[in-house]
């Protein structure tokens, strides 16, 4: 792997350089979804000549909920609303397969594939934490705040929480330790912290839960992070687990009072675990949680789900691996002429953001892939280096920041996206192209929705992934629903 210290300098003469132009570091262009790189779109970095510096800074990102509750809308016949689907929500659904690092580290991994266009490619960014077993982990002290609220009584709503408690109260290990509180037009705690030991008690609270009135969310995140304080221990991980579909209605329903009731805690290292739940669903307030609390958005609707969330999956929604983890990549304006970041709109970051440790990033647990793609165009015939992708994030207990970089060239670049690029590069890029269909991206879509499930057709036949081939059907949903 390239050193910090090459990156560095990659990186400072590139700034130089920009300024010798007249620009400025960070200035990133912030136009309207879908629009050409050409037209200032968002996460797109660009230069009128060779020496323009072309840099891309954003907060990684672990969440799938947005994927997750499209992918229930369209089971039911539905497109989700445009704004709730966010790019790269989408792609990192998926698995990439990223060789993970030996350490505590993160592995970087570039590569990429020409498409059909003159001289534009498909740049991945991968980024992967090495996977821990449930033996592995220490100890967690959760706090479950449960929505209980009427629009809870939904089939397959409070039904499948309770269902996804008892499984989890059943992988507890020695020295972990469970509250529950429950809310709905005020909160009550109907477990205090409870050692694993103690399951029975814990079981017949998930057994109590029933509907009642409406929903407060702030009583109940502030009773939750109540208790989630008084039971904080600093050998363990101390994480609130929002259950809830999102819909505040009651009491302090003004967004950023309970954006910054999260905050606060997360900064006294009590992270948000946000699941969300139900067919209407408060998808932007859900995400903004997770942003805020330092945590994770994801959304489930089956069994299945719920069973991977809090049973497969556990470990990695419950550890940390790193905190405040951020990406930058430089390209190198010698041989790219333009670069879009495809998603990560509201995760973008000011260059100088990426070594200034005092800004928020985003929180990354055990056997956590990111992945970033960019739409790229190459200056004719150009060769040599495309781009430098760094990671930069700190140890989760001591708060040491630590940087690592990977670079590509112009022969790390397949051929052809269809036919020699590896097959989990070519399910993100449907995954991608799918979320631009259903946002209306008109610059975000060279593909049609029927040649979409015919790539993701003949994908799921290459990599045996039953969740490609329900990528697939939901394509041809999307097309039927459209």
């Amino acid at each position: 792997m390239t050193s910090r210290p090459l990156v560095i300098v990659f990186a400072a003469a590139t700034l130089l350089l920009l300024a010798a132009c007249g620009g400025g570091a960070g200035e990133h262009d912030r136009g309207s979804p879908g629009k050409p790189a050409a037209q200032e779109a968002p996460g797109a970095v660009s230069g009128d000549g060779p020496d323009s510096a072309q840099i891309s800074t954003f907060a990684l990102d672990v969440d799938t909920a947005s994927y997750g509750y499209a992918r229930r809308t369209l089971q039911e016949g539905r497109r989700p609303d445009p704004g709730a689907v966010r790019v790269e929500e989408f792609v990192n659904a998926f698995r990439q397969d990223y060789a993970e690092p030996e350490g505590d580290e993160f592995a970087v991994h570039v590569d990429g594939a020409r498409m059909p266009e003159n001289d534009v490619a498909l740049l991945r960014v991968g980024l992967q934490t090495r996977s821990a077993g449930e033996a592995a982990r220490r100890p967690v002290s959760l706090t479950f705040v449960v929505d209980v609220s009427g629009s809870m009584a939904e089939p397959g709503r409070l039904d499948l929480v309770r269902s996804a408690l008892h499984r989890l109260v059943d992988r507890l290990a020695p020295g972990d330790q469970v509250s529950i509180v429950a809310f709905s037009d005020e909160a009550r705690v109907v477990a205090p912290m409870t050692p694993a030991g103690s399951r029975a008690a814990l079981h017949e609270a998930i057994d109590g839960l029933a509907v009642e009135a409406s929903t407060d969310l702030a009583a109940g995140l502030t009773a939750g992070y109540r208790e989630a304080s008084r039971a904080r221990r600093d050998i363990a991980t101390n994480r609130v687990v929002l259950l809830s579909d999102g819909l505040a209605n009651t009491g302090v329903t003004a967004w950023q009072a309970i954006l910054d009731q999260v905050e606060e805690h997360a900064g006294r290292k009590i992270t948000l675990l946000c699941v969300g739940v139900g067919r209407e669903y408060g998808d932007e307030l859900m995400e903004r949680l997770a942003d805020n609390g330092d945590g994770a958005a994801v959304y489930v609707s089956s069994e299945e789900q719920a069973r991977e969330v809090f049973g497969d999956r556990l470990t990695t929604h419950l550890e940390l691996r790193a905190r405040d983890a951020k990406a930058q990549v430089v390209f190198n304006p010698s041989v790219v002429e333009s670069a879009r970041l495809l998603g990560y709109e509201n995760r973008a970051l000011a260059d100088e953001e990426f070594r200034e440790d005092a800004v928020d990033g985003g929180e990354i647990g055990p056997g956590h892939s990111v992945t970033a793609l960019y739409r790229v165009t190459l200056r004719p015939g150009a060769r040599g280096q495309v781009a430098m992708a760094s990671v930069r994030w700190q140890d989760p207990d001591t708060r040491q920041p630590a940087e690592i970089s990977e670079s590509a060239d112009t022969g790390a670049l397949a051929g052809s996206l269809w036919r020699e690029a590896p097959a989990r590069l070519q399910v993100a890029a449907v995954a991608a192209t799918f979320a631009g269909h259903l946002r209306g991206d008109a610059g975000e879509r060279p593909w049609r929705l029927d040649e979409l499930a015919g790539h993701a057709d003949r994908l799921a036949a290459e990599t045996g992934d039953p969740a490609v081939t329900e990528l697939a059907e939901l394509i041809r949903r999307a097309g039927e629903a459209s």
